[in-house]
């Protein structure tokens, strides 16, 4: 189903690359220019992923805005993009935090304007291709593109450890990206040996008939990929110091980035491998409630404020897992609307902790201290943001993990209960951070410095109406994406099915040749 006008999914593609190749031609010397472009470039793709939003139609499961051109045709390349009730989410979400993130950074851009400004539109760009994408080759392009400006973010503008940081992280995807491009290149020959001529488009690979032995290594390799990407326990140490060492928009869009990766099991998993999926959801529900326990101890323990919101974005991440490898329609419902709220709180949370190290010049547990009292209005709004993250009913986390949970009891109960330990843990470490920081002993860090700027209000009053805004209607975002999901859990159903009446026809045939 694709609706007339503008090509807008193209439009918030090219309008980001477009700022981002411009802005190394303003002048140096005035920051603020620099800065300025790069907030207008974000609110024009913003104000485009609003239309779009708002002209999705619900109830649909079909992809919508679609777009269509050969790009390679001797090789089966095409540029395809379109969004469903899941992308469409997504691509609106990225579109929403860039200038957000732009806001948050404002005063740390001020010596590398042009630097901040090319990456990070760059990477709004890559992402939102990522989330479009309908062609596997079209999706590595974006998904090789998204990493290029995140590692350089991280290698040039972040922390004293930022060479290190940035390094590692590079690694670990670039063994990912190096197995999904093989599968990727794989499927696209099991297609020409089938059919006679290579193809990428996801909807023509669908249901393609591959060898069980061959399809079970290409969706390893797509579940490596995106498993990193998460990441996914245990593949997830490169985040902790990637999250310390970069710089504040890039906490913030990183948010973005790792659901690529739960999107990518969404939509390429589902798509391609639907059987593989079923067989390995025992193993990624295992993992998932490791990785909730597992975060939620370490978090505990953090001395460090932002690395603890990175093991708690650990944690949540773990519970999205969770609900897509429930494969049924409430668990990968509260996946889906918790890919949102994961970046709105977490977000928030690093936005929030940026604020407190440039008044502090630390985020150190135990250097801070006593800063509600000087603050209150910093306090207030890390209290809402905090108890968003922690799921507290009537705002945006609930409905998320409530679903997940329901989801997760129906598919495995044991799992379900052993991670709602989680939502205990995350009260436990968020809680005692917030209080130690806020209301423990004056540290005398920060005297003299004032409460919130107008700058730093605007950049959190985003944050703070989607945090109450999902909490009070999340039918609003359910609804959307309620067909597209419906259509995932019955690939899934079927694809189960199919395993169950193997099971059963080998295990007549076993009797058989007993008796």
């Amino acid at each position: 189903m694709s609706q007339g006008g503008p090509a807008i999914l193209s439009l918030l593609i090219v309008v980001p690359v477009v700022g981002a190749l411009i802005a190394p031609f303003l002048d140096r010397r005035r920051p603020g220019l620099i800065k300025g472009w790069a907030l207008v470039i974000s609110l024009l793709a913003a104000g485009l992923a609003v239309l779009m939003a708002a002209d999705f139609r619900s109830g649909f499961a079909d992809m919508q805005w679609e777009e269509h051109l050969s790009w390679l045709p001797a090789l089966g390349i095409s540029y395809h993009v379109g969004v469903d009730g899941v992308s469409v989410l997504l691509v609106a979400l990225t579109a929403f935090l860039t200038p957000v993130a732009i806001l948050a950074a404002w005063k740390e851009m001020e010596g590398r304007a042009k630097e901040y400004t090319v990456f990070l539109l760059l990477l709004e760009a890559g992402m939102i291709g990522a989330f479009v994408a309908l062609d596997l080759a079209l999706f590595f392009v974006f998904w090789e593109a998204m990493l290029i400006p995140l590692v350089l973010l991280i290698g040039v503008c972040g922390g004293e450890r930022r060479v290190y940081a940035a390094l590692k992280f590079f690694i670990y995807t670039a063994v990912g990206s190096l197995a999904m491009l093989l599968a990727i290149v794989g499927l696209a020959i099991q297609y020409k040996g089938q059919t006679g001529q290579y193809s990428f488009d996801l909807q023509q690979l669908a249901g393609m008939q591959v060898p069980p032995d061959v399809a079970f290594w290409m969706f390893i390799a797509f579940a490596v990929a995106f498993a990193i990407k998460v990441p996914v326990f245990p593949l997830h140490a490169w985040l902790p110091d990637a999250y310390t060492q970069a710089p504040t928009a890039i906490l913030v869009l990183a948010t973005m980035m790792v659901k690529v990766g739960t999107y990518g099991l969404l939509r390429f998993g589902l798509t391609l491998f639907p059987q593989q999926m079923v067989a390995a959801a025992p193993v990624f529900l295992t993992l998932g409630v490791i990785g909730v326990v597992y975060a939620g101890l370490v978090a505990i323990v953090q001395r460090d404020v932002v690395r603890l919101v990175a093991f708690s974005s650990v944690g949540h991440m773990a519970f999205i897992v969770l609900g897509i490898f429930s494969l049924n329609q409430q668990g990968i419902s509260g996946a889906t609307l918790q890919m949102l709220n994961h970046s709105i709180s977490t977000g928030g949370l690093f936005i929030l902790a940026a604020m407190v190290n440039e008044r502090t010049r630390s985020t150190r547990i135990a250097d801070l201290g006593g800063l509600a009292e000087r603050w209150p209005v910093m306090a207030a709004l890390f209290t809402l943001v905090l108890f968003s993250s922690v799921g507290l009913p009537g705002l945006n986390g609930f409905v998320g993990e409530f679903l997940i949970l329901l989801g997760t009891f129906q598919a495995e109960p044991v799992a379900a209960v052993i991670a709602g330990s989680g939502v205990v843990l995350a009260a436990v470490y968020l809680v005692w951070m917030f209080q130690r920081t806020m209301h423990g002993a004056d540290s005398g860090r920060g005297a003299g410095t004032r409460d919130l700027s107008g700058r730093e209000v605007l950049t959190l009053i985003p944050i703070v109406a989607m945090v109450v805004w999902i909490g009070l209607f999340p039918t609003t975002l359910l609804g959307k994406m309620e067909a597209s999901v419906g259509t995932l859990v019955i690939q899934a159903q079927k694809a189960a099915q199919v395993q169950t009446d193997g099971r059963a026809a080998a295990a007549l045939s076993q009797f058989q040749v007993d008796r």
